[in-house]
């Protein structure tokens, strides 16, 4: 009997990873003889870095980089198992987290620090970069990152630009021949959960430069510099990602990553997947069980219990998810592919000891799971076989 277990991470309570071996550990209680296969996951949000390296028996790498508003900061990327893979969120760098709200500056804040992760992963020799695109304080479209990797923006007087986005209707060309050479042997995907394109009413800075601190006036003026941008972007360097879905995530740092690195944009749960060959692990399973701190509305867009559900069904194995809350009705459980799932709460408790007890409590739901569940596993075994 082979049990599945790939959960997201429990916020603020469990790594994925920590998630993981509490349902095994809950249904070992019941199944003490199947075979469990722990792959933690993620969707491309926080967590992602530490969810793959757990995956992979990876290493985390710090270095100290510049924040989003040139402070220094300390910031995590992961190697993975083999170490030829580097992931990376730029929340850890360039992130709105990173900010106070009373220091929010879209007009300044700059993806400079996600760059120079980058160039730290291309000096441990990695010829693949995952980067996870998420929860930013910037609207530069990258600028900043490619101006740490070498390219030159500059103004109509050949100096270069300030960083941020705010400074991006002073720039007259895009110089990129000094840019880092090893980025062209590197091959770069983003993991990007929006379909968000660079500029206009559905663009970077109309859905997400106010949460980022930007008045009604400084989202005209950062939408019409990234358009400026955009055209520049399409005459020195030949490409325009005005358009491209996914190219206004992160402050659009999507459209960056295109354009600089020939990044190739996908959903982030895919990406994890398909790094940790998880159509693999499923070979010769008998059910799945996934899970993450809140089962709602947004499951159906792209979580990670929608991936695992949707990845799991294609080889017919059942699939059940734990979580802190449960919201979702059964008929929206039932198109995501999810065909049950409980609340790892058992009554009335106050947040703060939910998570205090997260692990004990996702154990002694999955022992509760297992219970209901082990008359009918060999027959999903044999289904399987």
């Amino acid at each position: 009997m082979k049990i599945v277990a790939a959960p997201d991470s429990f916020k603020e309570c469990m790594t994925a990873k920590e998630a993981a071996e509490a349902i095994a550990r809950g249904m070992r209680r019941v199944l003490p003889d199947a075979e469990y296969a722990l792959v933690p996951m993620a969707d491309g949000g926080e967590g992602t870095t530490q969810s793959l390296v757990d995956a992979t028996g990876g290493r985390l790498e710090r270095r100290r980089v510049q924040g989003p508003l040139e402070e220094e900061t300390q910031a995590v990327f992961g190697v993975l198992g083999g170490g030829e893979t580097a992931v990376i969120e730029m929340a850890e760098a360039s992130g709105l987290a990173l900010t106070m709200w009373s220091g929010r500056d879209p007009m300044r804040a700059s993806t400079y620090g996600t760059g120079e992760l980058i160039r730290a992963a291309l000096e441990l020799g990695v010829r693949k970069l995952i980067v996870g695109i998420g929860g930013s304080a910037t609207n530069d479209g990258g600028a900043g990152m490619a101006q740490a990797l070498g390219a030159r923006l500059l103004d109509a007087e050949g100096q270069e630009i300030p960083r941020g986005g705010g400074f991006l209707n002073r720039l007259d060309r895009i110089d990129i021949s000094r840019m880092d050479a090893r980025l062209k042997n590197i091959e770069t995907v983003a993991a990007c959960d929006v379909d968000n394109p660079l500029t206009g009413p559905r663009g970077a800075s109309a859905v997400y430069g106010p949460q980022k601190g930007a008045s009604s006036e400084q989202v005209k003026q950062l939408d019409a510099n990234l358009t400026r941008y955009a055209e520049i972007m399409e005459r020195d360097l030949g490409v325009n990602p005005s358009e491209t879905p996914g190219a206004g995530a992160a402050g659009g740092l999507g459209a960056g990553l295109l354009v600089f690195l020939g990044a190739r944009l996908k959903p982030g749960i895919e990406i994890v997947l398909e790094t940790t060959r998880f159509d693999e692990t499923l070979k010769g399973a008998s059910l799945v069980i996934t899970g993450e701190g809140e089962i709602n509305a947004q499951t159906k867009r792209g979580k990670t219990p929608m991936g695992v559900a949707q990845a799991a069904k294609k080889r017919g194995l059942p699939v059940f998810a734990l979580a802190g809350s449960v919201e979702a009705k059964r008929r929206e459980l039932a198109e995501i592919g999810i065909d049950a799932a409980f609340s790892i709460v058992p009554g009335p408790m106050s947040m703060d000891a939910a998570i205090k007890r997260g692990e004990a409590l996702l154990a002694d739901a999955a022992e509760r799971l297992a219970g209901v569940l082990h008359t009918i596993l060999p027959a999903a075994s044999k289904r399987n076989s």
